[in-house]
Parts: structure tokens; C-alpha cells; sequence
């Protein structure tokens, strides 16, 4: 029965580390959607004459405004697929996390209830 608390306790463990992974590329994914709305928001307020420009490497290439405009939304696009993506996961590892942690409890309580009762 130790074993078998070893072991879930592990997995729990082992839950938790990749909870932690998934929360922390959520937040990521988050910094990225606000700064690319920022670009969106900022690309409403140019006007047909102005230059766009792409840092590409070291080096600030000019870009067609119309083209710039679709490869952030394409981005903002891909940015909130993978925001589901991750919001998924998380509910999936939250769930097999809880689930986990029962298992954990009970084993426990079953190891409390087998041991020998020390009379008073």
C-alpha cells in the first residue's frame, strides 16, 4: 500500500510540474495577444501614406501596410487558437490533477485504518 502512495503521490507531483508549465505558457500567450492588439490598434490610426517597417534580424525592412495588417491578425488569430488549446489542457490536467488528489486521500485513509490500534 506504500507503493501505491509512492506512486500517486509522483503522479500528482507529476501533474502539478506540468500545470505549472501550462499556466506559465498561458501567460505568455497572453502577453503576446496584448501586444499584438496594441499593433492592431495602432495600425487604425495610419493613414495610406504612412511606411511601415519589420525588424527582420538586425534590420528594419519596409513592409505593405495592407500586408503588415494581415500577418498580425493572422497572429492575433493563431495567438487565441493557442490560448484555447492551452485553456484546454489546463482544464484536463486540473481535472486529472483533482482526481489524483482523491486517489491520494484515500490511499492515505486506507493506510490510517490498517494500522494496528494501540490500546490505551
Amino acid at each position: 500500500m506504500s507503493l501505491e502512495l509512492q506512486t500517486a503521490s509522483a503522479e500528482y507531483q507529476k501533474l502539478q510540474h506540468e500545470l505549472a508549465t501550462l499556466v506559465d505558457a498561458r501567460t505568455r500567450l497572453d502577453t503576446q495577444l496584448s501586444e499584438s492588439e496594441m499593433v492592431k490598434k495602432e495600425f487604425t490610426q495610419l493613414v495610406p501614406s504612412n511606411t511601415v517597417y519589420k525588424l527582420i534580424g538586425p534590420v528594419l525592412v519596409q513592409q505593405d501596410q495592407a500586408e503588415a495588417k494581415a500577418n498580425v491578425q493572422t497572429r492575433l488569430d493563431f495567438i487565441q487558437g493557442e490560448i484555447k488549446r492551452v485553456d484546454n489542457q489546463i482544464k484536463e490536467i486540473e481535472t486529472k490533477s483533482d482526481q489524483k488528489k482523491d486517489e491520494l486521500v484515500a490511499i492515505q485513509e486506507g493506510l490510517q485504518q490498517n494500522q494496528p490500534q494501540i490500546p490505551a
